[in-house]
């Protein structure tokens, strides 16, 4: 594992629709919880409603019992073309990386499986199911965000940051970054916002990006 305490350059990446190749937290909210992720999340794209309270409310609406079933749901996800090869490249380059999903920590371990134990950390928000229903914890909630992504980015020390994103969610993590990858909707609201951006398909662009500016 690679040191954090000297790291010059740190890579932070988002999970849903990033690391995997659908929006796999979307796709749960949608199965497990349908008719109140239909009537909040158009809220949440349109920014009418925060992302923490949008998301919270959905999950505390999903009976405990049902969370093995979201991990089942989520196991499955197939992960972006040329992750392993950005990982190898980052460990011959020092470079830790940092995933940072908006989703649950239990989701991410579930599709990363062995591969979790080459990224540096993972901060994602947890859920209590010893009651009823889920109970959504996070260490790192923001005014608008589950997980502040800028908090956690605070938690680090480098002299260069570099952000992996796709969506709102990854906007303001994006905006504080040096430098940024950028796709889908991300890209759209960093047109807005004049904010430069690499513009990425899969890992092995970003790496072979990264190489050629690291050289």
């Amino acid at each position: 594992m690679i040191s954090i305490s000297d790291v010059k350059r740190i890579v932070f990446c988002d999970f849903d629709g990033t690391i995997t190749v659908e929006e796999s937290f979307v796709a749960v909210l949608k199965k497990f919880a349908p008719e109140l992720s239909a009537q909040l999340l158009p809220q949440m794209y349109t920014r009418q409603m925060t992302l923490r309270e949008g998301v919270r409310k959905i999950l505390e609406s999903i009976p405990s019992s049902r969370y093995p079933e979201i991990l089942d749901f989520t196991q499955p996800q197939p992960i972006r073309p040329g992750f392993v090869e950005l990982l190898d490249f980052l460990d011959s380059q020092k470079v830790p990386l940092v995933i940072v999903s908006g989703g649950l920590r239990g989701m991410v371990e579930v599709v990363l499986g062995q591969l979790m134990q080459r990224v540096h950390a993972i901060h994602a928000a947890d859920v209590d199911t010893s009651g009823t229903h889920l109970k959504v914890l996070s260490d790192y909630e923001g005014d608008t965000e589950l997980i502040a992504k800028v908090q956690v980015m605070a938690e680090y020390a480098a002299e260069q940051t570099i952000a992996i994103g796709d969506s709102i969610t990854d906007l303001n993590m994006a905006i504080h970054a040096s430098i940024v990858f950028a796709r889908d909707r991300l890209a759209k609201h960093l047109d807005e916002h004049q904010k430069p951006y690499i513009l990425w398909n899969n890992f092995e662009e970003v790496r072979d990006h990264l190489a050629k500016s690291w050289r």
